[in-house]
């Protein structure tokens, strides 16, 4: 089934020039075609079009991702709310105080990888040693990547540090490519860098839409 995503404006990598009411077409987990959505959605109007506000981009890449889910937990909402606060545990004292189960490590970094989709994320790079947080990252749909260096500590939000958006994109969308791409509401790559992940309306990982926003 093709399926036709357009916005307001495309991006389709690092150093490429926007184009006004792009769109790109979607084949299976592939992407057929990039272009206007005028010309795509005249030679293929039989596709289901899902039309978007802002930009369309690469997904996005975060680096140290096994400090992120290995040694970050993400409190049970609304269940551990009340006792543990919606915030993001970290710091060996305090982990170590919550004597937490591979089991709830899994859970923990199944409720992390909704945070990293809901921010366009597709990909991450990390080296996952407990076997329900690999399990959970592998099911959410996100690619695992090796280690790679970055600087500071890992952040959630992969715009955060960043002289420029297109730093934070992983591949480019042309034919061929695999489907992964984000939507963000913003009008372009400047306030993008600005507002950051959290602008993110959609995620798409193989085809699928993984998060939207509601």
């Amino acid at each position: 089934m093709l399926t036709l995503h357009a916005a307001e404006l495309l991006v389709t990598g690092p150093g490429s020039a926007p184009l006004a009411g792009g769109a790109v077409l979607v084949e299976g987990d592939r992407i057929a075609r990039v272009g206007t959505y005028e010309d795509l959605g005249s030679a293929h109007s039989h596709a289901r079009v899902r039309r978007w506000p802002g930009v369309l981009t690469p997904g996005l890449l975060v680096r140290g991702a096994d400090e992120l889910l290995e040694r970050t937990y993400y409190p049970d909402d609304p269940y551990e709310v009340t006792e543990l606060g919606a915030d993001p545990i970290t710091g060996g004292e305090a982990l170590e105080a919550l004597k937490l189960t591979e089991s709830r490590w899994g859970n923990s970094a199944r409720r992390g990888t909704q945070r990293l989709l809901a921010r366009g994320v597709v990909a991450v790079c990390g080296r996952f040693t407990v076997a329900a947080v690999r399990t959970a990252v592998s099911r959410s749909g996100l690619a695992i990547l090796p280690p790679a260096p970055y600087e500071g500590r890992p952040d959630l939000d992969p715009f955060a540090g960043r002289e420029s958006a297109a730093e934070a994109f992983h591949g480019v969308l042309e034919p061929g490519a695999a489907a992964r791409f984000a939507v963000f509401a913003v009008a372009d790559e400047a306030e993008l860098l600005t507002r950051g992940a959290t602008a993110c309306v959609a995620t798409v990982i193989g085809g699928r839409l993984l998060h939207r926003r509601r």
